[in-house]
This record gives structure tokens, sequence and C-alpha cells, in this order.
């Protein structure tokens, strides 16, 4: 997953090396030696990671931090605190400052680039919330502040643990809280448990004696409804493989022994405040949004909130430098379905072609009903290579199996997909025309199949 990071260290020799290391990883990176430099750059072009120096002269990493978290326009950037400090007292404190991490110089290159790819998997799903909740309030019928003030208190956090004396601690250390704690010794019993009740945060060792409590991630990752609940992983020194291992399979946070209370008390906070931040900004835009931007038949968007959204998404791209593709996707032959069985299979048609096109996107992607058996897909960060393998999946999905059409039966439906990839001068309507375009002329070339504009 690419991404644009931001280093900030005022040593020239350990950006260019930190630099190099992230270059080779496909990364774009920019610097800054020091800290006002580096509130004007991400004021200026948003990165999507900082990986900010503790020790600078001026203004330190901790006010760099706290500085960057009290601006609306940067306080959503995940930060990553570097330096040669390793004490307990000082990861707390930039966690308190509002640091998503604290690697201690030499930088472990595994668990460095683990944490990246976590960060930007977490960055960009909490990114496409808060453009939907933008969106919203363009329509002026968006609910309340979703980033006001949080209470995380009372907790309600899943212990996965075999160890009495590490539940003990763990408990202890979370006191001040006031959490609601419930454990469990295995990753089976975890799943479970996730299943039946509305956690905020788990908390899983890998020192487990009848189980490997990395496969608590896939798990978990695996389930609608826990597939954004935080994970904290607790390892100890030798663990870093694991860790890493854990952080590429969803889990967003580790803790390494021995534990300190302090800073088990301070990440397990700041993880609890992102998983109701993001059920804040979740509940916000599904109460404001369902009736004013949903499509009634189908339950994807509208052509209204498409309208809306594309902009954002195209404006969003060009300033990031990502690119963003198009699909305009046509029910073949919908007419015929209409004649021949009735109106309510064709209502049954539309339903089942939105739920496949639905099933087979990522979190990230959208899809409206443009108008009559016409749909359109928003594919962010989405290049025509990668476009054109998303639109062979979705063509083999609808086309591979009948659809139910009620008491008619099953019938064979298949799409023409027409797909377009954002250009340097594209605007939304030159966009969304050759995309429509490229349906047509897949539809001139004998349907059930895809053109590119």
């Amino acid at each position: 997953m690419s991404g644009r990071i931001l280093v900030v260290d005022d040593n020239p020799l350990n950006v260019k090396l930190l630099a190099a290391r992230l270059t080779r990883e496909y990364y774009a990176v920019t610097t800054a030696s020091n800290g006002l430099e580096a509130l004007n750059l991400a004021q200026q072009e948003p990165p999507d990671i900082i990986l900010l120096d503790v020790m600078m002269p001026d203004m330190d990493g901790y006010e760099t931090c706290r500085r960057l978290r009290g601006d609306p326009r940067t306080q959503h950037i995940p930060v990553i605190m570097v330096t040669a400090l390793s004490d307990a007292e000082d990861r707390i404190k930039g966690l308190e400052a509002g640091a998503q991490d604290f690697l201690s110089k030499p930088i472990h290159d595994v668990a460095l680039f683990a944490r990246v790819r976590s960060l930007l998997r977490l960055k960009m799903v909490m990114d496409e919330w808060r453009m939907r909740h933008s969106t919203g309030s363009s329509f002026g019928i968006t609910t309340g502040q979703y980033d006001e003030a949080l209470d995380v208190n009372k907790p309600n956090i899943l212990l996965v643990t075999d160890d009495p004396l590490e539940h003990d601690q763990i408990k202890q250390a979370l006191q001040p809280l006031h959490p609601k704690l419930h454990q469990v010794t295995q990753t089976e019993a975890a799943k479970n448990a996730a299943r039946s009740a509305d956690y905020d945060l788990v908390i899983c060792s890998l020192a487990l004696q009848q189980d490997d409590g990395l496969r608590i991630c896939p798990e978990l990752r695996g389930q609608e409804q826990t597939r954004h609940v935080p994970i904290l992983l607790i390892g100890d020194q030798t663990d870093y493989e694991r860790v890493a291992r854990g952080l590429d399979l969803g889990a967003n946070d580790y803790l390494l022994e021995p534990l300190d209370a302090t800073e088990l008390l301070a990440r397990v906070t700041n993880q609890v405040r992102f998983r109701r931040s993001y059920e804040r900004l979740k509940q916000s835009y599904e109460q404001s949004l369902s009736l004013a931007v949903t499509d009634p038949l189908t339950g994807s968007f509208n052509r209204r909130y498409f309208d809306n959204h594309l902009p954002r998404l195209m404006e969003r791209g060009v300033s990031l430098n990502k690119p963003l593709a198009l699909l305009v996707i046509d029910a073949d032959h919908f007419k015929r379905i209409n004649d021949s069985y009735g109106h309510a299979a064709g209502d049954a048609v539309l339903q089942e072609l939105a739920n496949r096109l639905l099933q087979n996107l990522r979190p990230s992607d959208f899809v409206a009903r443009y108008g009559g058996e016409e749909f359109v897909v928003v594919l962010p960060e989405t290049d025509n290579a990668t476009a054109q393998g998303i639109a062979t999946r979705l063509l083999e999905t609808v086309g591979g199996k009948p659809f139910n059409i009620g008491a008619a039966g099953e019938a064979p439906v298949t799409v023409s997909i027409g797909l377009a990839g954002m250009q340097a001068n594209d605007t939304p309507a030159t966009l969304f025309q050759r995309a429509d375009q490229a349906a047509y002329g897949a539809k001139q070339a004998g349907r059930n199949q895809i053109v590119a504009a």
C-alpha cells in the first residue's frame, strides 16, 4: 500500500537514511528539519503519516505533535515518534501528546514498515468516513459533531490470555478507566465472544500456551461486526517478527513485556478513543444520510450522493497525486427482464445486482445507482490496471450465477462495464462521460464485457 510520509528530524544524515529506506519500499517521502517546517508542510500538503523525531531544538517532537493534534487540518494524520530515548516515561509522553506509536533508534525495519502499513490502512478507512460525513454536511443534514470530546470511560474490553498474573496486571493497570473486562483463554472463544457483544477493544497475549494469539487478527477482521474493533497485542522482547506479522494481519497496536502500567493505560485509552470516534462518525453518517442519499430499492447510494461525493474524491486524488477510477455498469437486456417476468422481477434483479457489487468491493470504494439499471462504482487510489482487475471480478461475479427473480425462478443476468481513469484535466462530468461512453461501447461490442476509455 503506497502512501506519502513526512520525515521530520534536525539531523540531515538521519533524514537521508530514513528517507532512503522508505523510498526503497515505494513510499513518497517529503522531509522537514524542524517542528515549525513540519507544521507548515503538514498544512499545505497533508501526508498520510508523519515520522517525527523527538529531540529537536526550539520545538521538540512532543510540542510539534500537540500542535498537529490541535489543528483541525492535521489532527487526523497518524504520527510515529522516533527517538534514541527508550524509557517507558518517554513513550508515555509521546502517546499522551497524540502519537500513535513510539519507535526507538536504531529503528527495526520490520517493526517500522509493519506499523506504517497498519496506520495507512486505518487512515484510509477513517478518511473515507470523514469524507462521507463532509458530503452529508453539504446537504445540510448531518447531525452533531463527530469529533467533539469523547468519553473513554467504562470501555468494554475482551482480554485473551491464559496467564492469571497477566490478567491481574492488566486489570489493575486499567482501573482508572473502570473497564468491563471479559477474559477468555483461546482465540476461538474470543471470536465467539466478539460476535455476541460490542467490544471497544480486544487485548490478546502472544504467549498463549494452547493457542496462537495471532489467529485473533484474521478471525476478527474476517467478520463484518468485528472488522473495526481495535486489537492490542501483548508480546515479549523476542516477539518483533510476530508483532509485525500481527500488524499486517490487522492488529492496531502492541506492547512488549515487561508491561508498564502507565504505558498500557495510555495505549488502551488511545485505542478506545479511536473505536468510539469511529463509531460516532459512522453512526452520524448513517443516521443523517440514509434517507437523503440512499436508493430505497437497492440500498446503494443514489445519484444525488454520487454527484456530490465524486468531486471531493477527485479533489483529494489531485491534491495527494493519487489515481482514481470510475466504472459505469449497465445491466444487459434489462427491459427484456421487465417485459418477460414483470417489474417485481426487475426490482429483484436490481437489488441482487447491487448486493453482488457491494460484496466484491473494498471499504473505500462506493457504489451508486445512477438511474434505471445503471450503476456507478468509484475506486479511489486505484490505477487503471487495478481497476481493470476489479471490473473483471465484478463481471464474473454478476454473470457467473443466475439471479433469483422470485416466483418466476431464476434468470441469467450480465452487465456491460465502462472504465475510465482520472486524467489531469478531468472534471467530474468529463470523467463520467468517458466511462459512460465506454459502457456504451461494451454494449455495442456484444455486451457482457469491459471497455476502457
